[in-house]
C-alpha cells in the first residue's frame, strides 16, 4: 500500500487527531442511523488503547452563517459514547483555545469529539490558516472518513500535510476492497449500475467499460440504452437527449471488449406505486402508457449467469423502484445470487454509493457483500476513475 496504517505508524501516548464521518442522520435530536459511528469504533479503540488522546473531528450538516446549535456535533456524542462504551468529551470548537484546553483535559486513552470543522468557512476553501490550527492541536493524523475524501478541505487534505498521516482502519478497508474490485481484480469483473438517469453517472459509465468484462444496467437508465437501440420504451423514464451518449458508450465498450448486459424482460405499469397492476413482458413489447419500472425474470436469471462467470463484482445502484413492491423484485434477486455467489468463496462483491446500501440491506443481503461501502460521493468518484484528495494526500506524505 501507499499509504502508512495504525500498523505502520506509533501512535503510542500521542495526541492523534482522527478525522471522522459524523454526518449521520439525526432526527429530534437522537442520530437514526449508527452505521458510520459503528464502523469507526474500531479505531478509536485500538489508538485510545496504545495510551494516546483520540481527538475526533469531522463534518456535519450544511452550516451557512458559523456554528448553529442545528449543526452541532454535541448531539452526536451520546451515540458515540454508546458505540464506544465509554465517556466522550466535547470541545465547543474545532480549534484555537477552546479546542486545545479540552484536549489538555483529556486523560491518555480519552476521547473528544471537536465542533463541527464547517462551522469555519476556511474548511470547505481549504485554507491553510485553519489547516495549520488543526494541525497544532495535534501529533498525528489519522483520516477514517473515506465517505469525505473526494473534497480537499482543510480537515481532509490540507491537514495530512502538516503532521505524520496514516489511514484509519475503515479507510484502509475501503481502500483494499475498493483496490482489489478495481485497481488489481481478479478476472472477469462485473459491475451493476443501475439508477435513474445516465447524465449523473455518464464519467461513470465511461470508466466502467475500460476496467470491467461484463456491464450490467438497470434502472431508468437501461431505458436510455433501450430507446437508442430503437426500441420504445413507452412512458419509462428515459433520457432521450442522451441516446447518443449511450451509442457512444456502447461503441466504445464493444471496441474494449466489455460486454453490456440490458433487461430482456421487465414489470410493466401504468402507475407509480406500490402493488400497482402490472404484467411481465419482452423489453420490445412495452405499450404506449406502460412504464418498465423493475427488470423481469428473464433478466434475473440472465444476470445471474454472467455473475456465475465472473470472479469479481462491483454494485452501484438498483435495477428498479426498489422502495416499491413488487417492483424491487429483480435487485432482490440478483442481489441474493451476488450474495450466495459470495458465500461459496466464488466472488469478490464490493458495493456503494447512494441507493445501493439501502437497496441491499431491503434486500437483506448487504452483510454478505464482501464489502459495503458507506460512502456515496467518494465511491462514486472512484468508480469514475477520479482522484480523491483526502487519499491523494495520505500517499503523498506517507
Amino acid at each position: 500500500m501507499r499509504f502508512q496504517t495504525l500498523d505502520t505508524i506509533d501512535v503510542t501516548g500521542k495526541t492523534v487527531l482522527v478525522r471522522a464521518d459524523l454526518n449521520v442522520p439525526v432526527a429530534d435530536g437522537q442520530v437514526t442511523d449508527t452505521t458510520r459511528i459503528d464502523r469507526l469504533v474500531p479505531t478509536l479503540k485500538e489508538i485510545a488503547a496504545k495510551g494516546a488522546k483520540v481527538v475526533v473531528m469531522s463534518h456535519f450538516g450544511r452550516p451557512k452563517n458559523g456554528p448553529d446549535t442545528k449543526n452541532s456535533l454535541r448531539q452526536v456524542v451520546p451515540a458515540v459514547e454508546k458505540a464506544l462504551g465509554a465517556p466522550v468529551a466535547f470541545a465547543e470548537d474545532c480549534v484555537g483555545e477552546k479546542a486545545a484546553s479540552a484536549i489538555a483535559a483529556l486523560p491518555a486513552g480519552g476521547v473528544l469529539i471537536l465542533e463541527n470543522t464547517r462551522f469555519h468557512a476556511g474548511e470547505e476553501k481549504n485554507d491553510a490558516d485553519l489547516a495549520k490550527g488543526l494541525a497544532a492541536l495535534g501529533d498525528v493524523y489519522v483520516n477514517d472518513a473515506f465517505s469525505s475524501a473526494h473534497r480537499a478541505h482543510a480537515s481532509t487534505e490540507g491537514i495530512a500535510r502538516l503532521l505524520p498521516s496514516a489511514a484509519g482502519r475503515l479507510m484502509q478497508a475501503e481502500l483494499e476492497a475498493l483496490g482489489k474490485a478495481l485497481a488489481a481484480p481478479e478476472r472477469p469483473v462485473a459491475a451493476v449500475v443501475g439508477g435513474a438517469k445516465i447524465s449523473t453517472k455518464l464519467d461513470l459509465l465511461l470508466n466502467m467499460v475500460s476496467k470491467v468484462d461484463i456491464l450490467v444496467l438497470g434502472g431508468g437508465m437501461a431505458n436510455t440504452f433501450l430507446f437508442a437501440q430503437g426500441v420504445s420504451v413507452g412512458s419509462s423514464l428515459c433520457e432521450r437527449d442522451m441516446a447518443d451518449q449511450a451509442r457512444a458508450i456502447m461503441e466504445k465498450a464493444a471496441a474494449g471488449g466489455c460486454e453490456i448486459v440490458l433487461p430482456v424482460d421487465g414489470l410493466m405499469s401504468r402507475e407509480f406505486k406500490a402493488n400497482a397492476d402490472h404484467r411481465v413482458t419482452a423489453v420490445t413489447d412495452i405499450q404506449d402508457g406502460e412504464m418498465m419500472l423493475d427488470a423481469g425474470p428473464a433478466t434475473v436469471e440472465l444476470v445471474g449467469k454472467k455473475l456465475e462467470g465472473a470472479k469479481t463484482l462491483v454494485w452501484n445502484g438498483p435495477f428498479g423502484a426498489f422502495e416499491l413492491v413488487p417492483f424491487d423484485s429483480a435487485t432482490n434477486a440478483v442481489a441474493a445470487i451476488a450474495a450466495n455467489l459470495t458465500a461459496q468463496g466464488k466472488l469478490l462483491s464490493v458495493a456503494g454509493g447512494g441507493d445501493t446500501v439501502a437497496a441491499l440491506e431491503h434486500a437483506g443481503v448487504a452483510s454478505g457483500f464482501s464489502y459495503v461501502s458507506t460512502a456515496g460521493g467518494a465511491f462514486l468518484e472512484w468508480l469514475e476513475g477520479k482522484e480523491l484528495p483526502g487519499v491523494a494526500a495520505l500517499e503523498k506524505h506517507a
